[in-house]
């Protein structure tokens, strides 16, 4: 019996998605504290995207706990 791996690959992928969206919004951040040159404008869309990269991370995490359920389900099932 195959198992397609797609649903994992799925949910890793949207993780990683995810992270790189929250790891670029706060280099972002940092960057423009730093530097002083950033306008309230800039700030709001950094933080909406670290709010989006965050929601992108949970929804891949939630993918691939489903997945590892519906893998024990019918592994308890074939046995």
């Amino acid at each position: 019996m195959e198992i397609s791996g797609s649903a994992f690959s799925s949910g890793l992928s949207t993780v990683q998605s995810g992270q790189r969206r929250i790891d670029q919004a706060a280099s972002d951040i940092a960057s423009n504290s730093v530097t002083r040159n950033s306008d309230a404008a800039d700030t709001a869309d950094n933080l909406v995207q670290l709010s989006v990269g965050k929601t992108e991370a949970q929804a891949g995490a939630k993918v691939i706990e489903t997945s590892d359920e519906v893998l024990g389900t019918l592994i308890d099932i074939r046995a």
